[in-house]
């Protein structure tokens, strides 16, 4: 059925990690706004629409814009202001809702010289995962940039974003807790700080490690978690998720079988499961697990089989004696990725739905 590496996406376990979600969301009385650049398919969206969500998060304008043709409405652009896209964001956020998300004074002053249009502004904030963000204790920056919206016409104070991406760094569930609830704890100390001058305002929150293991989010406004709709083989390793709500593997033919050397070689490679890995008990590297294909889906993780090396093209996966005997070249097995946001991506062209 497969002739080349491909995209395999189990719908129904979508859907469960899906309603799974918005339960959670329900259960906190907070919004969700599911971060679509994970699975960036009009498809997938349309599961989240049938669900009455409305308000989604995309990390590029070009992933905007894409969903803006699909009929989304109201986008939040989780990405730090690239003030080179300027015109075609003036030309998006004159037909729908825009929110930019902005971190310094700099950002501020440009847009108020060259928006066109009116967009809500989230400051990002900086919770101990170091990668962008002014550092919650900042108030200094953050009234400046507060100073410099309400003197724009065209820009309005949407409220306080975080991703606290620290979570993928954690090697236990509960120090994704730890991390969760100090993050949200941050947020909500800001809010009560800023509430009487922007009684409006919302806390945006969002990485997927702390949104499906942590049950207490409240006081947060809004959710932004985007992996749990397919989860991978990280989420499983954090804890985040089971081998059973993985939604997504990669189908590659066997090219090769060297029995010796326990390893089969197959067609699929860096270009279309990245480089990402995640280290095996006996330092080597896991690039993917390794699952037996159905015409409905496919197996459990095999023991002990897993991709050890990638090329370009090329896949090297180790696999135990019991079960190498069982391929030969010309089949075609599962891979469940590492990381299905980048897998994704490099196979958007490469789909197929069950």
């Amino acid at each position: 059925m497969w002739k080349k590496p491909t995209f395999i996406i189990d719908t129904d376990k979508v859907v469960q990690n899906i309603d799974l979600m918005l339960r959670k969301a329900d259960e906190n009385n907070t919004i969700l706004r599911p971060h679509f650049k994970t699975h960036q398919s009009a498809k997938i969206g349309k599961l989240f629409r049938e669900r009455g969500i409305s308000n989604i998060a995309v990390s590029s304008v070009s992933m905007a814009r894409f969903f803006a043709s699909d009929g989304w409405k109201d986008i939040t652009i989780a990405f730090p202001l690239n003030l080179c896209e300027i015109d075609e964001m003036n030309e998006l956020g004159s037909t729908i809702t825009l929110n930019l998300l902005v971190e310094s004074t700099y950002s501020i002053k440009f847009l108020a010289d060259h928006i066109a249009f009116h967009a809500g502004i989230f400051i990002k904030i900086d919770t101990g995962y170091h990668r962008t963000g002014i550092d919650a204790k900042n108030l200094k920056d953050m009234e400046a940039i507060l100073l410099l919206i309400e003197s724009s016409e065209h820009l309005h104070f949407k409220g306080f974003l975080v991703h606290a991406g620290h979570t993928y760094q954690a090697r236990s569930t509960n120090e994704v807790r730890d991390i969760g609830t100090s993050s949200i704890a941050q947020l909500q100390t800001l809010k009560s700080m800023f509430a009487d001058d922007y009684p409006q305002l919302i806390t945006s929150f969002g990485d997927t490690p702390s949104c499906s293991i942590m049950e207490d989010l409240s006081g947060i406004d809004e959710l932004r978690p985007g992996n749990f709709v397919y989860y991978d083989v990280m989420q499983m390793h954090i804890g985040s998720c089971n081998a059973d709500q993985i939604a997504v593997a990669v189908a590659c033919p066997v090219v090769a079988i060297h029995k010796d050397r326990n390893e089969m070689v197959v067609y699929g490679g860096a270009v279309h499961l990245s480089k990402e890995y995640l280290p095996n008990e006996d330092g080597s590297k896991n690039y993917g697990l390794m699952v037996r294909l159905h015409d409905n889906g496919w197996s459990e993780p095999i023991q002990g089989a897993n991709v050890s090396s990638l090329s370009q093209e090329h896949g090297i996966v180790r696999i135990p004696d019991s079960h190498i005997n069982k391929f030969k070249p010309g089949d075609v097995i599962g891979i469940l990725p590492v990381h299905s946001c980048l897998t994704a991506n490099l196979l958007k062209e490469d789909m197929y739905f069950l």
